[in-house]
């Protein structure tokens, strides 16, 4: 092995490494299901919050939604070949009805790790249900996601509004160069 791949290899390596670490906690809560889930939410309720400030337009299609996925520490790792990981959870009439994982793997140009808060709202009852009823459901295959802007001065046309799913991705520390959720497997998340 040339020296050059050894050291893609193991760049690589490490970053898959910290990832899986960073994605195996759930915010230093305990090993309490109950309270797994409570920090799990409390991220929720705080990424929409900081959603809803940067956005307005994003307040009103989150209430207008039928359900809504949010992810508020989805990380990206790697260097060259690398993945990405987080949990989250559903949300329907301002409560969460379930917990997730969303995890996703990429090869291309990638150095570093990233957190973001990514936010999935099923704009009509049929794109929930599917989703409801899937045990595992993936993003561009079994529904397309219309990826929204979420700057200050973006705005949500009628027609993007109108889409059975709508996606927003809120960094937390830098610009993200890939903005497609296409890809990510979401399943449900169990607690031991």
């Amino acid at each position: 092995m040339n020296k050059r791949n050894f050291l893609v290899t193991g760049a690589s390596l490490a970053a898959v490494a910290l990832l899986n670490t960073a994605c195996s906690t759930t915010g230093g809560a305990s090993g309490d299901p109950a309270a797994q889930r409570a920090a799990i939410d409390a991220a929720v309720e705080s990424a929409l919050a900081r959603l809803f400030q940067e956005n307005s337009s994003a307040k009103e299609l989150v209430a207008s939604a039928k359900g809504v996925l949010v992810f508020p520490n989805f990380v990206s790792a790697g260097f060259i070949v690398g993945g990405a990981s987080g949990t989250g959870a559903m949300r329907k009439g301002g409560k969460s009805t379930g917990h997730f994982r969303m995890t996703e793997a990429s090869v291309g140009f990638l150095a570093g790790a990233q957190s973001q808060g990514v936010f999935i709202l099923f704009m009509t009852q049929e794109a929930l249900s599917r989703f409801e009823a899937s045990r595992g459901w993936t993003a561009g295959v079994d529904g397309s996601i219309t990826m929204i802007n979420v700057g200050a001065s973006a705005s949500v046309s009628t027609q993007t509004a109108q889409q059975p799913i709508i996606g927003f991705i809120l960094t937390n520390g830098g610009l993200m160069g890939n903005l497609s959720l296409n890809g990510s497997n979401i399943s449900p998340l169990t607690f031991n």
